[in-house]
């Protein structure tokens, strides 16, 4: 496998739909994801990941049933498996999300924004 830089900018350039998460790195059995975020996601948790998130460009908050976080561009949060939660983002956010390549993008819920097979860029 050759090592290359990755160029974060140029990836989320390479889509704009949102809530459909892209692999663009692995290691040790986990997945470097990209995400472009607007509007309500759905309550979910995941039984046996934790998830970070990490806010590229924008901003978004990350609900949970007893308190909301905002987070900014350079901030992360990592959310313990077996935690409710739901992220909204007002305006477009972009998110790298680091989680086990087993990870289901709506956890313990399937829905019409569950992506189970994801597209590497």
């Amino acid at each position: 496998m050759p090592i290359e830089k990755v160029n974060l900018q140029d990836k989320f350039s390479l889509f704009s739909d949102y809530w459909n998460p892209r692999i663009a790195g692995e290691l040790n059995g986990q997945h470097v994801k990209l995400v472009k975020i607007q509007g309500e996601f759905v309550w979910h948790k995941h039984d046996h990941e934790d998830e970070l998130f990490l806010v590229v460009n924008g901003e978004f908050t990350m609900e949970f049933r007893n308190k909301n976080i905002l987070l900014k561009a350079g901030e992360f949060l990592i959310v313990p498996r077996g935690v409710e939660h739901r992220p909204v983002a007002e305006q477009e956010a972009h998110i790298l999300l680091f989680e086990p390549a087993s990870t289901v993008n709506t956890g313990d819920l399937k829905n019409e924004r569950t992506r189970e097979v994801l597209e590497k860029i």
